[in-house]
């Protein structure tokens, strides 16, 4: 269970948004608590990618280092889930489940921040699952060094797969687009394909082929086998968001030419959401942020809340200075 009842903030999610913030906290000297359901987005990826410093490290290496610097300035960090929230005068009542293997309970934050970040929905094509994160990708800047120059497929799911199209190209001459009758090309997006030499193939794909646990081709409902090494989905990015749900906070769809890519839970540039007191930080908010970029973000909004912390004190403060000064004290 948790050492306090009562913290400054208490902060769910303890991927790098969320570590981050709380090693800021906490060296802010917060009492800060971090709620930690031990199932990061990045988990079935091999390294981290484009952090400056620790490129090429694995994922659950890096967030150990992140847990042991927070802890080291007196942070907390439980594994459990934040069931539900609800504000009360001076904060939010947290109710807590599976905490350090518990029954769970509650705590009370001053300041609520919630980085659950997101999840990847993938099409459902057999065989693209078990392969998300090593074969079946969808970031360039993730990937592209590791596949360059290899076999390298894309799987129509929507606008955004065109755009993946010519950015995998700047990595391999080898690049093929499965419609997957899922996507048109226009005139000039079928001309745009042709001079970069981008092969084209219709019909749907129902799997992808494997030999020896990789990648080693996808399969149309044709029956044709189209020999590839990497295979690149553009997958629904859907806000981890049900805690914020208990305090009204629903994500909002993000489209692009119609198309839903996924949700975000609406925050100002610091984190703020619509309710007072609790903030957001990382993919929940922005599906688009790298490690790198959501670690940058936990530490400009663990900055915010501060300030906000700092702010209310001080009109504690002069409130109670006032008092005092009228009775001559």
């Amino acid at each position: 269970m948790t050492k306090r009842e009562k913290y400054d903030v208490v902060i769910v999610g303890g991927g790098t948004a969320g570590l981050s913030a709380a090693l800021t906290l906490s060296r802010a000297r917060r009492a800060v608590l971090v709620i930690d359901s031990g199932s990061p987005r990045n988990a079935p990826a091999g390294h981290v990618h484009n952090y400056l410093g620790r490129e090429g490290t694995p994922p659950g290496e890096l967030l150990a280092i992140g847990r042991g610097e927070v802890e080291g300035y007196g942070g907390e960090i439980v594994t459990g889930s934040a069931t539900s929230a609800r504000a009360l005068e001076g904060g939010f009542l947290i109710k807590l489940s599976r905490v350090e293997f518990g029954d769970g309970g509650s705590v009370f934050a001053r300041r609520l921040l919630v980085t659950t970040g997101l999840t990847d929905e993938l099409p459902e094509v057999a065989g693209l699952a078990e392969l998300w994160g090593t074969d079946v990708l969808h970031c360039p800047y993730c990937h592209g060094w590791e596949v360059r120059d290899r076999a390298i497929g894309i799987l129509a799911t929507g606008p955004m797969s065109l755009h993946q199209a010519l950015m995998f190209r700047q990595w391999s001459a080898d690049v093929t687009l499965f419609l997957n009758a899922t996507v048109e090309l226009t005139d000039e997006q079928a001309e745009q394909f042709a001079a970069r030499r981008i092969a084209v193939v219709d019909g749907q794909v129902a799997a992808v082929e494997t030999a020896g646990g990789r990648l080693s081709g996808v399969r149309l409902t044709s029956g044709e086998v189209f020999p590839r090494h990497a295979l690149v989905v553009a997958p629904r990015f859907t806000a981890r968001a049900d805690v914020l749900v208990s305090l009204g906070l629903e994500a909002v769809e993000q489209e692009l030419n119609g198309f839903v890519l996924g949700s975000t839970v609406p925050a100002d540039p610091t984190g703020a959401t619509a309710v007072p007191g609790v903030w957001v930080a990382g993919n929940v908010t922005d599906f688009k942020a790298q490690v790198i970029v959501s670690a940058a973000a936990g530490l400009n909004t663990a900055a915010a809340i501060n300030m906000d912390l700092i702010d209310e004190e001080t009109r504690d403060a002069v409130a109670t200075h006032r008092v005092f000064a009228k009775q001559g004290v």
